[in-house]
């Protein structure tokens, strides 16, 4: 807690991870939800579509999502919650999107 109080580098780092996912995720057009938070939401908008994507990403590339259903969110805004960290290197956020990417085309999700 002492290191934090007086480093600045892991909230700049973070904030930079996070604007890295958002800029990875446009790119591949995916429906990333504005947020001013370190929270990079994905628009699902279907509750089963949302965990077979969670699902998807983690049996077949090794990336667990966290879905977002309701009670949560309301129904019909059913999301992927995206939480990037200091240490999530640019290889990492690559491997994300393209892991999206093929997930969202495999299951035909809208864009």
């Amino acid at each position: 807690i002492r290191h934090l109080k007086t480093s600045h580098w892991e909230r700049k780092r973070q904030q930079d991870r996070v604007r890295r996912v958002k800029a990875a995720l446009g790119a591949a057009a995916l429906p990333v939800i504005l947020s001013d938070t370190h929270i990079v939401p994905v628009a699902v908008g279907d509750p089963a579509h949302c965990k077979a994507a969670s699902d998807l990403l983690l049996s077949d590339h090794d990336i667990y999502i966290q879905p977002i259903n309701y009670p949560t969110v309301a129904k019909g805004t059913e999301r992927l919650r995206i939480t990037p960290t200091p240490c999530h290197e640019d290889i990492m956020i690559d491997r994300l999107a393209a892991a999206l990417f093929d997930v969202w085309n495999r299951l035909g999700l809208p864009r």
